[in-house]
């Protein structure tokens, strides 16, 4: 086949969402012994508003900077003497008073980006605000840690910067059947039977059939792990359901999987915010609640660790649109049945002392909450990964 045939024809390999390990290929997958927990990963995509999300409803300059955006005490569920939970949450509010929940106020880095695109790659690589890196953090674990791509699942078409490490990437996929069928067509196959030596050291064509060799040994490994459980328990119809759905079943399925990568987008709320947060909160704390059920009830819950992000808060101050502009720090989420520290973490948001463009000031780094999880939960070296030491926090 002519190489230029080849790239031309290589759509399907290519939407595999796959990224070669570069250091070998391999045809029949061992199941790995390394028997760590299991880290859920939930990124709000657009900048979440962390304000109307865990409320200071006690606090009047709260109210006087949302006149209109501002949430009413009689619609907050309390939580503290100054915090509450936006009335959608009520599902996460079940699991905050069972203990599952630990809410991390002011969750930041310095120097914030205000770009969707530059501080979301700043939270996958667990760079600095002025470091580039090609690389994201939970790539960099799958490289150290890792024995196979799917030590790192996305829920999802295409693979993100945090899953793709220097010399081994995660696998991206909705939907393992799917993938199994894709791998398996006869042009998948064809292509396959047609790979040299010589082409597996020419760049372009080794990379491609690389990558079509770990889709396929990957693929059957997942769709035949994952048969062994199926959910009876119904989730929200929606897409963010159904991959926490899919997680569960590959969780309870015990897929030798480490790390679960989700997001929900459409958090970037310039107008008419209200209605629309108000939505996705809804989806987001009812999809949790089922997901942890799930867990519960196939007792994997108490090895399963959940992190929510979003990769900035909102300025706090609304805008003339009724909605919010892209801020800085915010809350993160943390929901398992080991937390150490249960409830609020730290302090509510300092509302007083703003940053020049009238964002909150971050007192936690992102990074110390990755290294405490690196250290404390998947228990490895967290400096390796995060090409530093940071602080550990105590939450668990």
């Amino acid at each position: 086949m002519e190489r230029r045939d080849f790239l031309k024809q290589s759509t399907l390999a290519s939407s595999l969402f796959f990224v070669p390990n570069f250091i070998k290929a391999f045809e029949n997958v061992s199941k790995s012994t390394f028997k760590h927990k299991k880290l859920v990963i939930i990124q709000l995509s657009g900048g979440n508003d962390g304000l109307n999300t865990i409320i200071p409803y006690t606090n009047d300059i709260y109210f006087r900077n949302r006149p209109k955006l501002s949430i009413p005490k009689n619609n907050v569920i309390k939580a503290t003497d100054e915090l509450g939970f936006h009335k959608s949450l009520a599902p996460l509010k079940k699991l905050y008073d069972q203990g599952y929940v630990s809410i991390i106020n002011n969750v930041g880095y310095p120097n914030p980006n205000r770009s969707h695109f530059r501080s979301t790659d700043i939270w996958q690589t667990a760079s600095n605000a002025d470091e580039y890196l090609s690389s994201g953090w939970v790539g960099r674990f799958i490289d150290k840690y890792g024995k196979n791509p799917y030590t790192a699942i996305e829920l999802d078409d295409s693979l993100s910067l945090i899953m793709k490490g220097k010399n081994m990437n995660g696998i991206a996929t909705k939907n393992p059947n799917i993938l199994f069928a894709n791998t398996n067509t006869a042009y998948f196959k064809k292509v396959l039977e047609q790979q040299t030596d010589a082409h597996l050291s020419e760049h372009n064509l080794g990379y491609l059939y690389k990558t079509m060799i770990e889709a396929k040994s990957s693929a059957k490994y997942i769709y035949e792990t994952s048969k062994t459980y199926k959910s009876s328990l119904e989730y929200p119809n929606n897409p963010f359901g159904n991959q926490l759905k899919t997680t569960a079943e590959f969780i309870n399925s015990d897929l030798d999987s480490k790390v679960y990568y989700v997001s929900m987008g459409g958090f970037d709320t310039h107008a008419n915010q209200a209605n629309k947060q108000s939505k996705l909160l809804k989806t987001y704390s009812e999809s949790v609640e089922v997901f942890v059920n799930d867990l519960k009830k196939n007792d994997t819950f108490k090895d399963t660790l959940i992190l929510t992000f979003s990769e900035f808060g909102r300025r706090v101050q609304q805008n003339a649109a009724g909605g919010t502009d892209h801020g800085a720090a915010n809350n993160v989420f943390l929901i398992g049945e080991n937390l150490k520290k249960k409830g609020f973490y730290n302090d509510a948001p300092n509302l007083v002392n703003l940053d020049t463009n009238g964002d909150l000031i971050h007192t936690v780094d992102f990074r110390s909450v990755y290294a405490t999880i690196l250290d404390k939960w998947l228990q490895v070296n967290d400096a390796s990964i995060l090409n530093k030491s940071f602080s550990k926090l105590n939450f668990i």
